[in-house]
């Protein structure tokens, strides 16, 4: 098999958070392509609750710096980095004081959703690609995990759609049963439009539940993997409607033959951007 280079962007990664669905196979899926030969880079985002001493995060002086405009503000963009020796992996992190310092991922501690996850997601999305240009690697396959990534493949598609780090890289989205209730802000068409990304691209996100999200992604990606043994009926839906490969799910271990093969296939059909 042809040997690739991914990127996998996930909105959580374990041992720096606790193992759930997303974040266990954020965390082995990799390990398992690096052991098979490929080449991979590794992003999540640096939450608060992120114990740095512990895990030996450190700032990457090289890539920070840069500004990211949410909102039409500008927000520093910090990257901090850090090892998972066993894996003999390292995980990038996304870092803003405004968006990240509080000590939680993606609710308070009463289990409410934070208001401004939607531009969270957007600096995260927009700062592991950003990254991903500034170390000059040029990734196959770009794998987005859970639907903080999901603006990921529209990003790509609309924002970075010319530049050639991204030029021939295919988009594969898992989806996993974890979401939020209700939706994000509902501002965030008009937040996007500061990124010169017309409406007309990102209609679902005119009302944006949990399944819009998913649908965005969906709309740009190239691949779907259902992350999950089950999933929302509205989701099952969704991913049948939307006419591309799928994966089914895995199950928790033995499934790297089978993520390889879906790669290879996904990478060599024929690129057609939208």
């Amino acid at each position: 098999m042809e040997k690739l280079k991914i990127l996998y962007i996930s909105q959580e990664i374990t041992p720096f958070l606790d193992e759930t669905e997303i974040s266990t196979m954020a965390r082995t899926l990799p390990q398992k392509m690096h052991e098979a030969g490929n080449e991979i880079r590794v992003f999540m985002p640096r939450y608060g609750c992120i114990n740095e001493r512990r895990h030996q995060l450190h700032e990457v002086i090289r890539l920070s710096g840069m500004n990211l405009v949410i909102n039409d503000e500008d927000h520093p963009l910090i990257i901090k980095v850090a090892s998972i020796p066993q894996a003999r992996m390292q995980v990038y992190f996304i870092d803003n004081e405004e968006f990240f310092r509080r000590k939680a991922v993606l609710t308070d501690d009463k289990g409410k959703h934070f208001d401004d996850n939607d531009e969270r997601s957007l600096f995260f999305c927009k700062g592991a690609l950003e990254t991903v240009k500034k170390l000059g690697w040029k990734p196959d396959v770009v794998h987005c995990h859970g639907w903080m990534t999901a603006m990921v493949p529209m990003l790509i598609k609309k924002m970075f759609n010319e530049d050639p780090h991204f030029e021939n890289a295919k988009l594969v989205y898992s989806v996993y049963k974890e979401a939020f209730p209700k939706s994000l802000d509902k501002k965030l068409v008009e937040k996007l439009a500061y990124d010169q990304i017309d409406g007309a691209d990102v209609e679902l996100l005119k009302n944006p539940t949990a399944n819009a999200v998913h649908g965005i992604a969906l709309q740009y990606a190239d691949a779907v993997v259902k992350g999950s043994p089950s999933l929302a009926k509205d989701t099952d839906a969704l991913i049948a409607s939307s006419d591309l490969p799928v994966l089914d799910y895995q199950g928790a271990e033995g499934y790297e033959k089978a993520y390889a093969e879906f790669y290879q296939q996904v990478f060599s059909e024929e690129s057609a951007l939208v």
